[in-house]
């Protein structure tokens, strides 16, 4: 399993609702995509949920590198560099994946931590498998992913929230989920407290 995320940030005069529509057009293609868990077309307006500057991006749970590979040579991937151009993309390997109880994304909150440098990694992954287990049981959460970022030997959260009362901690970055494509969402396990 491997996450996906690119971030494209936007003049502070831009459009917004071109943005919002673009979404939702676009979003509805994206519901029956094989082997993606889900897809979210994401936006961060300045002035809300602690954004500074408006942006626009697309996070990716998918169920293979296989599968990301092959989005990237196909025309779902070329409608984002015909628009925006080619945006460096966070390619994570997922520890755990889990969907919660809840059904309708509004926000997605992304958090980073760092592994220290003679943490034992064993442990490490355990520990973070449980959290995330634990934060998918929890009300109000539609799906909380975990995953590693070997390059910075970090972990980087997903959360998946019905309101912004979800959110997981103050320093977590919020989303404004403008669509969720679900294809496969429903089909990874539940969270379970630990």
């Amino acid at each position: 399993m491997l996450s996906a995320h690119y971030l494209r940030r936007l003049p502070a005069d831009y459009d917004l609702s071109a943005i919002r529509t673009r979404g939702k057009v676009r979003g509805a293609l994206w519901d029956d995509a094989p082997e993606l868990y889900f897809k979210g077309f994401l936006l961060r307006e300045a002035g809300k949920y602690g954004a500074t500057e408006n942006s626009y991006s697309s996070l990716y749970l998918w169920r293979s590198d296989q599968a990301f590979a092959d989005f990237l040579l196909t025309d779902r991937y070329r409608n984002v560099t015909s628009s925006f151009g080619r945006a460096a993309i966070e390619t994570r390997v997922v520890l755990d994946a889990r969907r919660g109880r809840a059904q309708h994304a509004q926000l997605v909150f992304e958090e980073t931590h760092d592994i220290a440098r003679d943490a034992d990694l064993g442990q490490a992954f355990i520990r973070e498998v449980e959290c995330n287990r634990a934060e998918a049981a929890r009300p109000g959460v539609v799906a909380s992913v975990t995953a590693l970022d070997t390059l910075g030997w970090r972990f980087s959260r997903y959360l998946l929230a019905e309101s912004v009362d979800v959110r997981p901690s103050d320093s977590a970055i919020a989303y404004e989920v403008v669509h969720l494509a679900r294809p496969l969402l429903d089909t990874l396990p539940e969270g379970q407290r630990g």
